[in-house]
């Protein structure tokens, strides 16, 4: 079975990203089957895809794995030049309670809450050396307090409700979330090239 590395250190993402690519059956390996990698990539890309292909090829090319990465965040109405790109780094905290809560203080005040997530899959072979991006989002808006308990690593999934939808990301089901979700969406996308790799093995 082809081995290919997910290449995050959020047990968040890492645990949404193996349930949206579920459908597809690789040998999937973590950066915890490489600790000798300790360091990371700048992600100093223009664009979500821009990111993911940087951390992908970074972690294949150190490894030698096709290699999967992703790169997401959060583009507010309200605040066009925050958050975007640096979503989790725009507050410093030390714990994900700590940055939801200033991450509401900021948001509070604000009558415009709409928001959309964006997620952006990259698929890196350092055999062939050739990339691919694939990009999804969900529209939506912050809630006044967190619906649902806070899921590690993506403490905004707590107060994001998509429009259409009464609850939450983390209210929702893992079937639910992966179809409704910016992840989800990029994941399906990707889900369709993986498909391929295995036709063609």
């Amino acid at each position: 079975m082809k081995k290919i590395l997910i290449a995050t250190g959020n047990p968040g993402k890492k645990k949404e990203i193996k349930e949206a690519l579920a459908k597809v059956k690789f040998d999937w390996l973590s950066l915890k089957d490489f600790p000798e990698i300790t360091d990371e990539p700048a992600e100093d890309g223009d664009s979500f895809e821009a990111n993911a292909i940087i951390k992908a090829e970074y972690y294949g090319s150190k490894t030698g794995q096709c290699t999967i990465a992703e790169d997401s965040g959060l583009i507010l109405s309200a605040f066009p030049d925050r958050f975007g790109l640096k979503t989790k780094r725009e507050i410093q905290a030390k714990t994900d309670i700590d940055w939801l809560r200033l991450f509401l203080d900021i948001v509070e005040p604000q009558t415009d809450r709409k928001a959309t997530f964006y997620s952006a899959f990259a698929i890196y072979d350092p055999v062939s050396k050739k990339s691919m991006s694939f990009l999804g989002t969900t529209t939506g808006e912050i809630v006044d307090f967190p619906a649902a308990p806070i899921e590690k690593g993506i403490p905004v999934s707590a107060v994001f409700c998509p429009d259409g939808e009464i609850d939450v990301y983390s209210a929702m089901s893992k079937k639910k979330k992966t179809i409704v979700s910016h992840r989800g969406k990029a994941a399906k996308k990707l889900i369709a090239y993986l498909k391929t790799m295995h036709a063609s093995s």
